[in-house]
């Protein structure tokens, strides 16, 4: 199977193709090494992938849609797994008509390039922010989502209903993921277990915003990208709009983050005491049931061993750079 995916150099995105390499898809990559992070740190992503022959990288902005249609015009692709987006809702408050652009308008660039080229498989990465802050917990697939409290929420949430509309109208048989708080190698610098870890390793202070009692539903890279290799092969198998959520059902709150990082690291966290942020949201708690039934899905890594496996990447990291 040929696969075109967005944001290929990511966090999760780099992950994603190495999977597929290893279980021997070939693999369109795309991705704009965008500023918002380190431009070095995404080609360093994609090491284990960049000699692959079976790994073709094209640096390309999703928005540019007569970019992807040259680039569909040189692959027959199967189905795009569309990953890219400006993701964080700090930064999208400050910046919502990037978020909008890039979110929204990426999507729908991507859905019409399936709809051109007659591509009828696509999975969109969305995010459990569009649940913001339900008062019902575990966060269900049935759940309202119509309350997003951060521009982030609200450009995932129209992704999720672009989607629909392709579906409804070319048949394009589409899955959203709702990614729960995800961490491992090669996280983002800007997420909070590797941000916080960086900052103790260095002695420096860490921000801790609110009381420490918010809580995350942290979820393992390798769990999730099961999660989405299983969507993968249920979207090829059936004609469907569906949304399914990708978490570890089991919520931490922020001090049991820091005390399980400090334990991890062998170091005592410096706190720098802050008030709560506009946009980030009291919880996340992941309603797994349907994923589990429907998709196989099951997530096998505890907390404190998926932060034992990051702490070791990253110590290893910093040796050898």
């Amino acid at each position: 199977m040929t696969v075109l995916l967005t944001g290929c150099a990511g966090f999760i995105g780099s992950h994603l193709t190495q999977r597929l390499l290893q279980d021997g898809h070939r693999v369109i990559g795309v991705d704009n090494f965008s500023d918002f992070y380190s431009p070095t740190l995404k080609y360093e992503n994609m090491e284990c992938c960049l000699k692959h022959e079976r790994f073709h990288l094209n640096k390309i902005d999703i928005r540019d849609y007569e970019s992807l249609v040259k680039l569909l015009s040189r692959y027959e692709v199967d189905m795009i797994v569309h990953i890219a987006a400006m993701a964080g809702v700090r930064p999208s408050i400050a910046h919502p008509l990037d978020y909008h652009d890039v979110n929204v308008n990426g999507t729908v660039a991507l859905l019409e390039a399936c709809h051109q080229f007659d591509i009828k498989s696509f999975i969109f990465a969305s995010s459990s922010s569009v649940y913001g802050n339900n008062a019902k917990v575990p966060f269900s697939e049935s759940d309202p989502v119509d309350n997003p409290i951060s521009p982030y929420a609200a450009s995932k949430k129209a992704g999720e209903l672009i989607c629909h509309t392709y579906h409804h109208l070319y048949d394009i048989s589409t899955i959203c993921l709702r990614f729960f708080t995800v961490y491992g190698p090669r996280q983002r610098p800007d997420l909070a277990i590797r941000s916080f870890s960086e900052k103790m390793l260095k002695g420096e202070p860490i921000p801790v915003y609110g009381d420490g009692s918010t809580q995350r539903d942290y979820t393992y890279i390798e769990d999730i990208i099961n999660g989405v290799m299983a969507a993968i092969a249920y979207v090829r198998g059936e004609q469907v709009y569906d949304i399914f959520n990708l978490g570890n059902s089991k919520t931490i709150p922020l001090k049991t983050m820091i005390s399980t990082l400090e334990k991890a690291l062998g170091i005592k966290a410096k706190k720098q005491e802050l008030p709560m942020q506009p946009g980030d949201v009291t919880r996340t708690y992941a309603d797994i049931e349907k994923s589990m039934r429907v998709l196989g899905y099951d997530p096998q890594t505890d907390f404190e061993t998926g932060i034992e496996k990051f702490v070791s990447w990253l110590k290893k990291r910093e040796m050898n750079t």
